[in-house]
C-alpha cells in the first residue's frame, strides 16, 4: 500500500520523537545490598511497572550479595545509586569523609531482631541480660553497644554467630540475632516451631534502614534525576505493598531463582504487620521520609558508646531536599 508524503513525514517525526526520548533517558545503575528479595520489592515494582521510565530514567537494578560492598561501588563509580542497609553505613561514610548521602529511608525501623525458642522465661530484651547470645562480628560494633548501654548486656554473653542456624535449632536455651523478614521464617520451616521474635526498634533502637544512597556528585550535577528516582521508588513501594506485587516479584525471582513465593509472601506480611515502610516518619512525610531529629538521636546514641567521635558532622550523612521535593510534587 502506498503511503502519502504527509504520512511518511508523520512517521518520521514520530520516530524522531521516540529516538529523542530514548536518548534523553538518564541511565542509573542501582545496586542492592543483598540478593534480590522482597525487601527490595518496591524498587523492582517501580522497574516492572515502568515508573522509572515514565520519569525519564533508564534504571538497571544490580543485585548485591555477601561479597558486594555498596559504598565502595558508589565511591568508585562502578554503580550510580545503591542501598544502605542501616544508618551505620551512612555515618561511617561521614567518618571516612566520603561524599555519599542517604536521600530516602524505605524502612522506618531497622529490622534487626533477637530470637529465642518459645520459652516462658523470656518476654523482653531486659530478661536476656546475662544469657549467652549468638551474634555476628558486625553486630559487636552496631546494635550490641546499644544493648549494653540500654539493658546492661555484657561482652561475656557473646557467642559467635556464623549465620548457621543449626546451633540455635538444637539448643532450646539459645538466643541469636536475626533479620525480621528472614531468620524467623527459616527457623519455623527448619525447626518446625514458631520462635519468639524481639524487634530491637520496638525497644527504642534508633536508626533507619534500607536507604537509598546517592553520591554527592549526582546530587550536585543532576538533582532532577535523583528526585525522579525518589518519586518513582516511593510510588513503586506503595504499589508493591498495596496492590498486586507479582510484577516486582517476577523480577526478584529472575534475579534470584532461589527465592520462593512463600519466603516473599511472609516478608511482605512482616513489612506490613510491623509497619517497616509505613511507620515512623512515613505518615507525616511519605514513604522514604526522614527527619533530622532521628539522625541526631542515632548519632548521639552511638557517639556515647564510643562508635563515633564528638563533633562529627552527622548532617552530612543525609539530604532531605528530595523528600521535600516529593512532598511538593505529591501536592
Amino acid at each position: 500500500m502506498k503511503r502519502t508524503v504527509p504520512a511518511l513525514l508523520a512517521l518520521l517525526f514520530a520516530a524522531t520523537l521516540l529516538s529523542t526520548a530514548a536518548e534523553a533517558a538518564t541511565h542509573i545503575t542501582f545496586v542492592t545490598d543483598w540478593k534480590a528479595q522482597a525487601e527490595h520489592g518496591g524498587f523492582y515494582q517501580a522497574l516492572a511497572e515502568g515508573l522509572y521510565a515514565k520519569r525519564g530514567l533508564d534504571v538497571t537494578i544490580r543485585a548485591g550479595g555477601p561479597q558486594v560492598n555498596v559504598p565502595q561501588l558508589l565511591a568508585g563509580g562502578a554503580a550510580d545509586f545503591g542501598i544502605g542497609s542501616n544508618s551505620f553505613i551512612s555515618l561511617n561514610l561521614v567518618k571516612q569523609n566520603i561524599p555519599i548521602r542517604a536521600v530516602m529511608a524505605i524502612f522506618q525501623k531497622d529490622p534487626q531482631v533477637l530470637i529465642s525458642h518459645p520459652r516462658r522465661d523470656l518476654n523482653s530484651l531486659a530478661e536476656m541480660r546475662g544469657r549467652p547470645i549468638l551474634i555476628s562480628d558486625a553486630a559487636t560494633t552496631s546494635f550490641w553497644p546499644w544493648l549494653k548501654s540500654k539493658f546492661g548486656f555484657t561482652d561475656s554473653q557473646i557467642r559467635k554467630y556464623t549465620f548457621n542456624l543449626a546451633p540455635f535449632l538444637v539448643d532450646p536455651n539459645a538466643i541469636q540475632e536475626g533479620y525480621l523478614t528472614s531468620e524467623p521464617f527459616t527457623i519455623q520451616q527448619q525447626g518446625h516451631f514458631t520462635p519468639k521474635v524481639f524487634l530491637l526498634a520496638d525497644y527504642g533502637y534508633p536508626g533507619y534502614a534500607n536507604m537509598v544512597l546517592v553520591p554527592q556528585k549526582w546530587i550536585d550535577t543532576n538533582p532532577k534525576a535523583v528526585q525522579a528516582f525518589y518519586d518513582a521508588s516511593r510510588d513503586g513501594w506503595y504499589d508493591y505493598l498495596n496492590h498486586d506485587p507479582k510484577p516486582g516479584n517476577a523480577l526478584i525471582k529472575r534475579d534470584n531463582p532461589e527465592m520462593s513465593d512463600a519466603l516473599i509472601a511472609q516478608a511482605i506480611d512482616k513489612m506490613k504487620r510491623y509497619h517497616l515502610v509505613t511507620g515512623g516518619d512515613a505518615p507525616a512525610f511519605g514513604i522514604g521520609g526522614m527527619i533530622e531529629k532521628h539522625w541526631r538521636e542515632f548519632y548521639l546514641t552511638m557517639q556515647r558508646e564510643g562508635l563515633y567521635p564528638k563533633g562529627l558532622d552527622y548532617t552530612k550523612a543525609y539530604d532531605l531536599r528530595f523528600m521535600r521535593g516529593a512532598l511538593q510534587n505529591f501536592k
